[in-house]
């Protein structure tokens, strides 16, 4: 697939408190394996795409708090400096551009290198590193700016996408599916949580779980997605269920990234016309984080 990489040097000025896992470095890491791509930085995102996913009293309140010096958090674990706020709205910037460059034939694939990332980020409410979700934004663009009439998200995070699924609760017109480890952060995403609307899919792993039996869980969500037939395929794509990631107990390595990247790109090609937009979430252990972004993008490059 033709790959682009929509990133933002603002992401290099979202800063955290000394030794917390989501650092400037993780950037770094994960724009040195997209080296040989062709690389657009990306604007910010305006507040009415953020409203569609976000309440508007919550997008005010974190423009509020955008502090000129130092540091503020919004939760025990999210952290606002002064160049968070811009971050975050070029982080939505690059998945809304990422989806408009898709649907207008410019890539097959695209691949936003940001941060923060979002999708823990509720309608009301930043959590888990994640200010604003915009996987969601870019989503809900693509529904209500493009006109397309169903989008499907795949959350391959080690963590559950709460706020993405919040998102997909009001909006029918949004599949998703998610694998994660269970019962840790944020202790959502139980098998029975399929939403009102029947169109959400939970894969909760044990601690543990190799790449077999991880891509054996994975594969229901691929399956169902398949038969949605979407107009564009989304994926949150985090790297933190590899064996070295310090914030969880997966065990898989770069070469299932590899095979979950060729899946997810075959998969947009067979049910979603070739329309691929993948967003960085998480993945803290920087070394791991380079070599498997690396091979999840060779991947979408063979495809």
């Amino acid at each position: 697939m033709k790959t682009l990489v929509l990133t933002s040097d603002a992401g290099f000025e979202h800063r955290t408190p000394d030794g917390h896992p989501e650092r400037v470095e993780r950037l770094e890491a994960v724009m040195r394996a997209c080296e040989g791509h062709e690389i657009v930085h990306a604007g910010p995102a305006p507040r009415e795409a953020l409203e569609r996913v976000h309440r508007p009293d919550y997008v005010e309140a974190v423009f509020a708090s955008a502090p000129e010096e130092g540091l503020v958090s919004l939760d025990s674990d999210t952290w606002m400096s002064p160049g968070s706020l811009h971050a975050a709205l070029c982080a939505s910037g690059a998945v809304t551009a990422g989806v408009d460059r898709v649907l207008d034939g410019e890539a097959e694939a695209v691949f936003a290198a940001c941060r923060p990332p979002g999708h823990h980020a509720e309608p009301d409410r930043a959590m888990g590193f994640c200010l604003f979700n915009q996987i969601a934004v870019g989503a809900l663009h693509a529904l209500e700016s493009r006109g397309l009439s169903k989008v499907a998200i795949i959350d391959i995070d080690v963590h559950h996408g709460n706020g993405t699924q919040a998102a997909a609760e009001r909006e029918p017109r949004i599949v998703f599916g998610s694998i994660h480890q269970g019962w840790i952060y944020p202790g959502t995403g139980a098998a029975h949580e399929t939403g009102r609307h029947g169109n959400i899919m939970n894969a909760p792993v044990e601690a543990g779980t190799a790449g077999q039996a991880w891509f054996a869980a994975l594969q229901p969500i691929l399956d169902r997605v398949e038969a949605e037939k979407p107009d564009l395929l989304m994926v949150s794509a985090g790297f933190d269920a590899h064996r070295a990631d310090p914030l969880a107990g997966l065990a898989l390595e770069d070469e299932d990234f590899a095979r979950a990247g060729a899946a997810l790109a075959a998969l947009a090609k067979h049910a979603a016309h070739s329309r691929l937009v993948c967003v960085l979430e998480g993945g803290y252990d920087c070394p791991a984080l380079e070599s498997s972004v690396r091979a999840f993008l060779r991947a979408l490059d063979a495809a």
